[in-house]
């Protein structure tokens, strides 16, 4: 007792060596940044700092439009997320910054929160002009750095971000709290590629109005992709033949680089900077052309240099987003964990998924006080970082450089970039997700319950609304498992030749039947869901149904006793009785692919013992892991039978087969 209680207290204490355990392994960076070997490292860094650094700026101005924010925004948030990740991350290749697919759920929480705040969504609208003023609508008052200042649009959709964007922090560090990062096991491959494909197709249809030029109001709930297109469709006569030719001539440029980028990348040390190129030329060509004031080609417009003060998020708007961050959170650290884990097994180092749920938590909380939204890892990012010479997370501080110079000097360069120019940059970017319908055959091909999973999942994420494709398809893949195991595969097996082999008599040929013995193989867990199918299947396969069978020997024995008595001989009497034996005298049930009974599947085992014991034929278990053991002991199955374990159970079918016809023999020969 003494000793427990020491335990605790010592477990309790809180000493030097703790606390700065505590700390490092809360701040990774302490523990691998002094022991960094800038000759070795330093160069590769360097390069692939700068690289993310270049891609990142275009980037982010470029994915304020799937925010629905001022692209100032996109900047703040791709600078404090690669800080923070610095001080915080466990990986040495995530790239962490904006993600198109978490700047389109947070573009659909805001859309939606402006319009129920009475504010118009279509994007040369800042305010109400037709006598709704700011009177007329909800104004909370955010200040962005402005005393007593009234919130308009572009200040109330940041706050409605930031509310966002703290709520799914707090989540994130909550399950890296309690360990919940089992909760991505459930987000499986088809799952997360079909919710990207199919917010992709989201993504691609919100940057069409920009694409040419046509104002069209920006759709809020279910069906949103197919009443946009509609919308589209109504409204083409409207389009910016300059907006065309301009997005004609980028996405031709973008996806010539990206394809020969794509096939020369061995031979290239670094990537074509071919974004930062296009967005360059063509502010140029839109400022000294003049095409927004000759030809009303939208541009970005105004953005400002520097910072602007820390503000807390309302805490209003968090109780009202509160349920649309958990999406958020969970897709968020879901593919920073699985990116982490992808480059630490491929570069042969080990990361913790719980700090990388703590790290892109705290990568959403405290960018949330500086006018930022939702950050992960990004895959395309990731891949350039490391294939650029990156070693560790310093590559990660040299773009936040970067950014900051674009943030404290260049920024305002860009009020003519044409937000067609914008659009581009992000459609051309969603080309991997897009790649992956080519996959649908090979995927039916593999598996056709995963190429399923992988439809109705981006069929529900375009269709209905990305949150809710989401949802479907977790649900739907859960189905799908449920399914497989309560009708699964069941076979009867044959030996083969002479060695200690059985497989299954009807994907396999020339396999000897084991006379006398009919050997069952059931490939799932034995639960409630599927013991009836496992009762169905062992009567049918085996060709006996212990209660058809006492039916007809009960039958047969009343047709002996009424010839008796009629005066029929001994002769008809054995001839009705032997008519009723089975060839089966025994059946092997082979459990090596049962993992776990419940207490259902060890009462259908208890039952099929006791109604073939009834009848005379041996019924023995073989192949039992000790999962299932156990719950037959606990399930009192060998109690029912009156028998020893080893009289039921045993290690392999071949020994249970030979043991059973050694006994035939031996029958016979005492018969």
């Amino acid at each position: 007792m003494f000793r427990d209680g020491h335990c605790l207290e010592k477990d309790c204490s809180c000493t030097t060596k703790r606390m700065k355990d505590t700390l490092m392994n809360f701040f990774p960076v302490l523990q691998w940044l002094p022991k960094y070997n800038c000759k070795e490292y330093i160069c590769g860094d360097i390069m692939s700092g700068l690289v993310i650094g270049i891609i990142l700026v275009p980037q982010a101005i470029a994915y304020s439009l799937l925010a629905g924010l001022k692209p100032i925004f996109s900047l703040y948030t791709s600078f404090f997320a690669n800080i923070i990740y610095f001080l915080m991350g466990t990986s040495r290749h995530v790239s962490v910054g904006i993600f198109s697919l978490l700047s389109l759920m947070v573009g659909q929480v805001v859309d939606r929160e402006l319009l129920l705040a009475g504010f118009d969504l279509s994007d040369d609208a800042q305010e109400a002009t037709d006598g709704r003023g700011p009177s007329n609508v909800t104004v909370y008052n955010f200040t962005l750095g402005i005393v007593g200042g009234e919130c308009d649009k572009d200040c109330y959709a940041i706050g409605v971000a930031t509310a966002l964007t703290f709520m799914a922090g707090v989540y994130q560090v909550l399950m890296g709290i309690f360990h919940l990062g089992f909760v991505s096991v459930y987000l499986s491959e088809p799952v997360l590629d079909g919710f990207a494909t199919g917010a992709s197709l989201t993504i691609l249809t919100a940057q069409v109005k920009y694409l040419i030029g046509i104002r069209i109001p920006r759709v809020q709930g279910y069906g949103a992709l197919i009443t946009t297109w509609v919308n589209i469709f109504h409204n083409i006569s409207q389009a910016n033949f300059c907006d065309i030719i301009t997005s004609t001539i980028c996405i031709t440029v973008l996806v010539i680089a990206k394809e020969l980028g794509d096939r020369y990348k061995h031979k290239l040390k670094v990537p074509l900077p071919t974004e930062l190129v296009v967005i360059v030329v063509a502010t140029l060509v839109s400022h000294y052309g003049q095409l927004n004031e000759l030809y009303a080609s939208s541009v970005s417009g105004e953005i400002p240099t520097g910072f602007i003060p820390p503000q807390v998020p309302s805490f209003s708007l968090m109780q009202r987003v509160a349920v649309d961050a958990v999406p958020l959170a969970i897709v968020g650290f879901a593919f920073t964990v699985s990116l982490s884990e992808m480059f630490a097994k491929k570069y042969a180092y080990t990361v913790k998924a719980n700090q990388e749920m703590f790290a892109i938590g705290f990568c959403n909380i405290i960018p949330a006080f500086f006018h930022c939204f939702a950050t992960s890892a990004a895959l395309a990012k990731s891949l350039v970082k490391a294939s650029t010479g990156c070693q560790t997370q310093v590559s990660s501080l040299v773009s936040a450089v970067v950014v900051l110079l674009v943030l404290l000097f260049f920024a305002p360069l860009f009020f003519s970039l044409q937000k067609c120019v914008l659009a581009c940059i992000i459609i051309v970017s969603l080309r991997g997700a897009l790649r992956k319908f080519r996959d649908i055959p090979q995927r039916f091909h593999l598996d056709k319950t995963d190429a399923l999973v992988w439809c109705v999942t981006m069929l529900s994420s375009a269709l209905i609304s990305t949150e809710m494709g989401l949802l479907v398809g977790v649900v739907f893949s859960a189905l799908c498992i449920v399914g497989r195991t309560q009708r699964p595969h069941v076979a009867l097996l044959g030996q083969i030749g002479n060695s200690a082999f059985y497989e299954d008599d009807e994907r396999y040929k020339n396999l000897l039947p084991v006379p006398k013995i009919k050997i069952f193989r059931f490939q799932a867990p034995l639960y409630y869901a599927n013991k009836d199918f496992f009762l169905k299947c062992l009567h049918g396969r085996t060709g006996l149904n212990p209660a058809v069978e006492v039916a007809k020997r009960k039958r047969a024995k009343k047709k002996g006793q009424l010839s008796l008595e009629n005066g029929g001989g001994q002769g008809d009497t054995t001839s009705c009785l032997v008519s009723t034996q089975s060839d089966c005298q025994a059946i092997i049930v082979d459990c090596s692919s049962i993992p776990f009974l419940d207490t259902a599947g060890v009462s259908t085992l208890k039952e099929a013992l006791k109604d073939h014991q009834e009848l005379k034929i041996t019924f023995l278990l073989a192949c039992c892991n000790p999962s299932v053991i156990a719950s037959l002991e606990r399930g009192g199955y060998l109690e029912s039978a009156k028998k020893d374990i080893h009289d039921l159970l045993f290690h392999s079918v071949h020994n249970s087969s030979e043991i059973l016809s050694l006994a035939s023999v031996w029958r016979e020969i005492n018969c």
